[in-house]
């Protein structure tokens, strides 16, 4: 604790929880553990906050003690830095800092929304660089068939729109070459020219329903046909329906 400022702090409950009240655990018991392991000594040491202390320790707290609440209103906690007990607990011994909730700095929240912004930006730039087939594909894993009914102008704002929203999950969809084979695979399927039997289990083709392939146990039946459009008769098969499909 060589560097420990005494200040005020603010704790807030991770993931932009916000309950009216939310209660932390302040004091250890069998089914609310409340220890922390001492690696100098090798032990286990038990924690319990105590308004009269100056310790969280409870071998370090001294004569009679009084239990705290540790309450956080609309997600936050702000502790003054009178309260040394309660912030040392918060700060560096509670079992489920950083689980459930954090200490706030300005700074690392500066930080963590210059990467979203500029997360933000990577997402926008990439939707307006795509072209409407990759759009319509990324789109189509989002929203399914409705993308079928969408214009060229309407297929680009709404991959504006969940670029904006979700820019990590556009990203990583962009950036996933099976997203334009399984869109052409949805799209050979819709128009007929191969079918996919009801059980989901088989891929036909042609007039005469010869089997193309059948989707490995448990997975979707589009992404296995992505990775069969990779192999070699694959290929052959998927450069012929982008045909038919133009």
């Amino acid at each position: 604790m060589e560097n420990w400022e005494i200040k005020d702090r603010l704790y807030i409950l991770r993931n932009n929880k916000k309950p009216i009240i939310f209660s932390l655990a302040g004091k250890h018991s069998s089914k609310a553990p409340l220890l922390w392991f001492d690696n100098e000594n090798g032990i286990q040491r038990e924690l319990k906050y105590a308004t009269n202390q100056n310790s969280p320790f409870v071998d370090e707290q001294k004569g009679e003690t009084t239990l705290g609440r540790i309450v956080f209103r609309d997600g936050q906690l702000q502790v003054p830095k009178e309260n040394q007990c309660l912030q040392k607990l918060l700060s560096l011994y509670h079992p489920l800092k950083d689980k459930l909730y954090e200490e706030y700095s300005a700074v690392e929240q500066s930080v963590n929304e210059l990467d979203y912004i500029e997360l933000e930006l990577e997402a926008l730039n990439l939707a307006k660089e795509l072209d409407i087939d990759q759009i319509e594909g990324i789109l189509r894993i989002e929203f399914g068939n409705k993308v079928d009914s969408l214009s060229s102008s309407e297929l680009k704002r709404d991959a504006m729109v969940f670029a904006k929203r979700q820019p990590m999950l556009f990203i990583k969809l962009a950036q996933d070459d099976n997203v334009e084979l399984r869109n052409v695979g949805v799209k050979a399927t819709q128009a007929g020219f191969i079918k996919l039997s009801k059980d989901q289990r088989t891929f036909t083709i042609g007039k005469e329903d010869r089997k193309l392939m059948t989707v490995p146990f448990d997975e979707h039946p589009y992404s296995a046909l992505a990775a069969f459009f990779k192999t070699d008769d694959g290929m052959e098969v998927y450069k012929n329906l982008v045909k038919k499909l133009k």
